[in-house]
C-alpha cells in the first residue's frame, strides 16, 4: 500500500482543524475535522478556485438549515428536504464538487439543535469554516503536489507496458489471457494520466515568466499523452486483428516488425531526451529511417494487395493497423520537434523538474 502526499495532507488538515477548534474553545472539534476532510483538494489551483465556492456553499447550506429548523423543526424528513434543495442548488450553479461539504454543513447544523438555536447554528458554522480554512492552509503550504514528476513517470510506465505488449504480439510470443488482463490496467492508467494532466494544466504560477515556461511544458505533455494514446490504439488494433497479422506474408511481417521496432525505440528515446539522458537533435537519424520504412511498408502492402496475395477480408482488417502506424509515426515526429524546440529556445526559462526514482 502506497501513502501519497494527498493522504498525508488530509491527515495533517484534520489534525490542524482539531487543534484549532480545541484552542478556540469549541465543544465538538470533530465537526471541524470532518469539514477539513471534505475540503482537501488535489492541487493548489483547485484549492484557490474552490475556497470561495466552499464559503458560498456553506453560507447557503447554513441559511437553509436555519430557516427550515425554525419553520418546520428538525425532523428527519425536514433534513432530507434541505439536503435535496442543497444538491439541486449546487447542480444548478454547476458546483457539483462542493456538494458533499455543503450537505455535511446542513446536517451538522440541523442535528440536535438546542433552545438557543441561532447561537448553536453559528457555533457549528464557525466550526465548519475552521475546518475549511485549515484545509486551505495545508493545501497552500504543505506538500504541494508535483504533477509534472507524476505525469512523466506515469507516461513512461504506461508506454513501457504498451510497447512491451506490441513487441510480443508482432513476434508471436504473446499470451492473450494475460494481455486481456493487462489491457484493462492500461486503460485505467491512461484515464489516470488524463486526470493528472488536467491537474497539471490547471496549475498556475505567480510569476508570468514562469507561467510561460509552464505552458510550453503543458503543450509538450499534451503531445506525450496523445502519442501514448496512439500507441495504445495500435496495441488494441493488433490484438483485435491478431489473426490477420499472423497470416501476413513473411516479407510483410518482417517489415512490419522492423518499422514498429523503429517507432517504439524512437518513442523511448524522445522521452529520455526530455529527461536530459539523450542529447537534443540526436534523434534526427530516426527521421529518415522511419520515413523510408513508412513508404516501404505502404508500397509492399499495396503490392501484395494488387497481386491478390492478401485475402480481401485480411486486407480490410489489417488496413486500420497500417493507418494507425502511420499516425503514430507522425505523432512521434511532432513530439520530437516539440522536445527539440523546448531545449533550443527560451533555454534560460525552460527547466525540467523531474526527479529520478529511487533505486532499491
Amino acid at each position: 500500500m502506497r501513502l501519497g502526499a494527498r493522504i498525508f495532507k488530509t491527515g495533517l488538515a484534520v489534525t490542524f482543524a482539531l487543534y484549532a477548534a480545541m484552542w478556540l474553545g469549541f465543544e465538538v472539534p470533530a465537526f471541524g475535522a470532518l469539514a477539513a476532510f471534505f475540503a482537501v483538494q488535489p492541487s493548489v489551483h483547485k484549492s484557490l478556485t474552490l475556497i470561495w465556492d466552499q464559503i458560498q456553499a456553506n453560507i447557503i447550506s447554513a441559511v437553509l438549515a436555519i430557516i427550515f429548523v425554525l419553520a418546520f423543526g428538525h425532523e428527519p424528513f425536514v433534513v432530507g428536504v434541505v439536503v435535496v434543495l442543497i444538491i439541486s442548488i449546487n447542480i444548478k450553479l454547476k458546483k457539483e464538487a462542493i456538494i458533499p461539504l455543503a450537505v455535511v454543513t446542513a446536517i451538522i447544523i440541523m442535528g440536535s439543535p438546542t433552545d438557543d438555536f441561532i447561537n448553536f447554528a453559528a457555533n457549528r458554522f464557525m466550526l465548519i469554516m475552521i475546518g475549511v480554512f485549515c484545509a486551505f492552509i495545508v493545501n497552500m503550504i504543505f506538500l504541494p503536489p508535483k504533477h509534472e514528476n507524476q505525469l512523466y513517470h506515469k507516461i513512461t510506465d504506461t508506454n513501457e507496458q504498451i510497447i512491451q505488449w506490441i513487441r510480443l504480439i508482432l513476434h508471436h510470443e504473446v499470451d492473450y489471457h494475460t494481455l486481456k488482463q493487462d489491457m484493462k490496467k492500461i486503460r485505467d492508467s491512461v484515464i489516470k494520466l488524463e486526470n493528472i494532466f488536467t491537474l497539471y494544466r490547471e496549475e498556475r504560477s505567480f510569476f508570468r515568466k514562469h507561467e510561460y515556461s509552464r505552458m510550453r511544458k503543458v503543450v509538450l505533455f499534451r503531445q506525450m499523452l496523445s502519442t501514448t494514446k496512439k500507441a495504445k490504439e495500435i496495441l488494441k488494433s493488433l490484438s483485435k486483428h491478431d489473426n490477420a497479422v499472423n497470416q501476413l506474408p513473411e516479407e510483410m511481417s518482417q517489415l512490419l516488425q522492423l518499422q514498429v521496432d523503429y517507432l517504439t525505440n524512437y518513442h523511448e528515446r524522445i522521452l529520455l531526451k526530455y529527461m536530459g539522458k539523450v542529447k537534443p537533435q540526436s534523434t534526427e537519424d530516426f527521421y529518415e529511417e522511419i520515413n523510408n520504412g513508412k513508404h516501404q511498408l505502404i508500397n509492399v502492402f499495396m503490392t501484395y494487395h494488387s497481386d491478390q496475395q492478401i485475402e480481401q477480408d485480411d486486407w480490410i482488417h489489417f488496413l486500420p493497423v497500417i493507418a494507425l502506424i502511420i499516425e503514430y509515426s507522425e505523432e512521434l515526429e511532432h513530439l520530437d520537434r516539440l522536445v527539440d524546440g523546448f531545449f533550443t529556445y527560451h533555454t534560460e526559462d525552460n527547466e525540467v523538474k523531474i526527479r529520478e526514482r529511487e533505486m532499491f
